[in-house]
């Protein structure tokens, strides 16, 4: 039994298989079939088709470089993969479909596929993949791969990649995608053999773990399907784990920083996240009271005696009093963003496994070090302290930004103000959900008026890129199957990522999306009247969101009162399907 391909568009007929489609029994040699008989992709006459010989046939039997790729990626523990099939990735992709360890979600944008990969791995510390094509979808992953490469989320982006003879000049959705990807990546490269194909992959691998950056690897479409024998192939593996630890000299140094400190605080970054539980032990013995950055935002929940919020732009007075009047900050995994607004003037004690953070200024003990294994080493040496003004400064300040927020959710103003949809969302969402944050507005609010519990809650950090929301809320359902998940947005964010929801409702991923529709670009606008310019550009003319849920096999839900909000959110939540609730707001600020 022989295999004939077309010469016009590169379909194989196989004598075995036959075309029953096209009323060709399986078995018919290709001299059999009728004249009539067309190619099944383009139509073209049995005239345009020539035999393969056994070397220029793709490799259907037996294990290929795809194959032993997607094996390596299950050994590596990455099983989930975002991202669009196309010709030049049809081996990889075909590959995963054979691999039973490996789920491949298919998204409608890939910066859609980036940022959701980014998300899961910052909650879960996973790496999860991106799979798409050559050209356009190398290019459209760009903005999510960025966000993963400025918060320093791990992860693995495949690409697909014309055959090695059709790179160049003339080349049909082909790029030079090393000189594209270098200035996102800490590790890039293409497979030209496919001896190295698995060297290769496992060397992206630990430079993405290891660095906690985006590892790009490029799969010309010719060598994925390529025969490979396992044994044969060279590989890396990767240390178990990298814990750092300061010398004890300067954990000496910074314990006496801290006991001779009379009001110290203590800035949470999100590096402490892990240590939340020490960071709670070392603010009870040294009596201090807990920063965080926006990041580390329920790092503890905000209701703990200890914790007066997000230092920054978004948080509470108490926060950015505390700060420059005490005598020592000790910063635990910050990253020092200027919307932090940390003050650089202040005696440091720094712990952080970035080296580049270290050092702010000439009064600062620097620990390089994981903060989840520096702290216990540090508490042994930092005497305990018993001040009781500072617990109840701490508790007065706490009930005084309660009130001014409470004060702020005004459940009487219609169009709904931003304050109160935040105080429903946080007396209303299970302790333990997941909320994934858009950029705008939206961002704002959330930050200054929601009151995490035990909540976890992803966002785009330094990237801040708008459309995060959607697809962070769809890698945290994949993550996190039994949680309930909600993305807050606006309409603006929601607008940029939408096609995405029938993503959700494919693999029936429940979620409730609520979208603070201002129907304008609302911070854009608050930017603008700082900087005294007049309005402009910033009107977004919406479709009827609810109404494209319902399209897309969701449930969409309108709240255009104050009373309505709580039933809707309270239905949206049972119904355990995605569910967009099309939330009209005041784009007032109180």
């Amino acid at each position: 039994m022989a295999e004939w391909m077309c010469s016009v568009c590169g379909y194989v007929y196989d004598e075995k298989t036959g075309d029953p489609a096209n009323g060709v029994p399986a078995g018919t040699a290709f001299a059999d079939i009728p004249e009539s008989w067309t190619c099944p992709v383009c139509r073209a006459g049995k005239v345009a088709f020539r035999t393969l010989s056994a070397t220029d046939a793709p490799a259907r039997e037996g294990t290929t470089v795809s194959d032993i790729m997607a094996a390596e990626l299950v050994a590596w523990g990455v099983t989930v993969v975002f991202g669009l099939p196309g010709t030049s990735s049809l081996g990889l992709v075909e590959a995963i479909r054979k691999n039973p360890a490996i789920r491949y979600i298919v998204v409608r944008h890939e910066a859609n596929a980036a940022m959701a990969a980014s998300a899961y791995n910052k909650l879960t510390g996973k790496i999860a993949a991106c799979l798409t094509i050559a050209g356009p979808g190398a290019t459209n992953l760009a903005t999510g791969l960025y966000d993963a490469k400025e918060d320093h989320a791990s992860v693995l982006s495949l690409n697909g990649q014309v055959e090695t003879q059709y790179a160049g000049a003339g080349g049909v959705q082909e790029i030079d995608q090393d000189a594209f990807f270098r200035p996102i990546t800490v590790y890039n490269n293409t497979v030209y053999e496919k001896s190295m194909a698995v060297l290769l992959l496992t060397r992206a691998l630990k430079y993405a773990i290891l660095d906690r950056g985006v590892s790009q690897l490029s799969v010309p479409n010719n060598i994925q399907k390529q025969p490979l024998d396992a044994p044969y192939c060279s590989r890396e593996s990767c240390v178990a784990g990298f814990d750092i630890m300061p010398p004890p000299v300067l954990l000496e140094q910074a314990a006496a920083a801290i006991n001779a400190a009379e009001r110290p605080v203590i800035l949470a970054g999100w590096g402490a996240f892990p240590a939340a539980q020490d960071v709670l032990a070392l603010a009870k013995k040294i009596r201090a009271p807990i920063l965080t950055t926006y990041r580390a935002k329920g790092i503890l929940p905000e209701d703990n005696e200890w914790v007066i919020g997000i230092l920054g732009n978004v948080g509470s007075p108490a926060a950015r009093t505390l700060a420059p009047e005490s005598d020592l900050i000790i910063t635990l995994g910050v990253g020092f963003s200027k919307f932090t607004n940390v003050p650089l003037d202040r005696p440091m004690v720094q712990v952080d496994i970035d080296p580049i953070h270290l050092m702010k200024n000439k009064k600062t003990v620097g620990l390089y070090g994981n903060c989840s294994h520096v702290l216990p080493a540090l508490m042994p040496l930092i005497h305990e302290r018993d001040d009781p003004k500072v617990p109840e400064k701490i508790a007065r300040m706490k009930r005084e930004w309660d009130d001014v927020r409470d004060r702020e959710a005004d459940a009487s103003a219609s169009p709904l103000r931003p304050p109160f949809i935040m105080k429903v969302l946080s007396d209303t969402l299970p302790e333990d959900a997941i909320i994934s944050v858009d950029v705008g507005e939206n961002q704002w609010w959330f930050g200054r008026n929601f009151r995490m519990k035990r909540h976890r809650f992803v966002m785009s950090g330094y990237l801040a890129t708008m459309g995060f929301g959607l697809p962070g809320a769809i890698a945290a359902k994949i993550a996190c199957p039994e949680k309930t998940v909600v993305c807050v947005t606006g309409d603006g964010g929601f607008s940029q990522a939408m096609g995405d929801l029938v993503t959700a409702v494919k693999y029936t991923l429940p979620m409730v999306v609520v979208v603070l529709n201002n129907h304008e670009l609302g911070m854009i606008r608050v930017e603008q009247m700082m900087e005294r310019y007049e309005n402009f550009a910033t009107d977004l003319l919406n479709p009827d969101f609810a109404a494209y849920a319902d399209a897309c096999g969701g449930v969409g839900i309108k709240v255009r009162s104050p009373g309505d909000l709580k039933p809707a959110l309270e239905r949206a939540l049972a119904l355990n399907r995605p569910v967009v609730l099309d939330v009209e707001t005041d784009p007032k600020r109180f």
